[in-house]
């Protein structure tokens, strides 16, 4: 007869008695539980930070799409329709090239007198569009609506809120004659590299 320890797992299962083996396979079952709920949290704590995450989206970075535009100088704007607030519209705007008769984006914004936003919309809009940019009280439904224009690709990101931000932003044109900023600051480190090197 074999030493017990030498014995092979069957003839181990075969010799215990049936109350050990059912200890046996609650413990196993026991152990798969355990598993399958901690596999259930770090699941939901991988959900979690995924969410969190979202809610931190930089919809400032947007950049110009590397697909062949329908036209020259042609933009998106972030575009929806009554979206509950800003985050949802500009989380769901729909990725579309603005019509060629449009040259800007809009945001009319709907909230009432405590600030709480009642409703969002963005499109691309024309200049007569834009002639209603401001901020108007609707005395009927006790809301305020702010519109407010802008020019460039996806710059309504942002809604307006009072006569400050409800404005028509447009590019200045920039002339090439008219060095910048930065230009004057490398002249001015390139003089005294050279007067460094090459002293009066």
């Amino acid at each position: 007869m074999k030493p017990h320890y030498m014995q092979t797992p069957g003839g181990y299962w075969t010799e215990m008695s049936p109350a050990l083996k059912i200890n046996i396979l609650v413990f196993l079952l026991t152990g798969c539980q355990r598993m399958t709920i901690a596999l259930f949290f770090l699941t939901s704590l991988q959900l979690l930070v995924a969410s969190v995450t979202c809610d931190q989206i930089n919809f400032y970075n947007v950049r110009p799409p590397v697909d062949a535009t329908p036209y020259p100088k042609s933009f998106k704007c972030f575009t929806c329709e009554q979206a509950s607030d800003n985050y949802n519209c500009n989380r769901w705007a729909e990725d579309k090239w603005c019509a060629q008769d449009t040259q800007y984006c809009m945001v009319i914004h709907h909230f009432n007198h405590h600030g709480r936003t009642k409703f969002v919309t963005k499109r691309c809009a024309t200049q007569k569009d834009c002639q209603r940019v401001g901020c108007r009280h609707h005395r009927d439904n006790h809301h305020i609506e702010c519109i407010s224009c802008c020019e460039g690709m996806a710059c309504n990101v942002e809604v307006p809120t009072n006569h400050s931000n409800a404005v028509f932003a447009m590019r200045r044109a920039s002339s090439a004659a008219a060095p910048t900023a930065r230009t004057w600051t490398a002249v001015s480190l390139l003089s005294f590299l050279l007067l460094g090197i090459f002293p009066l």
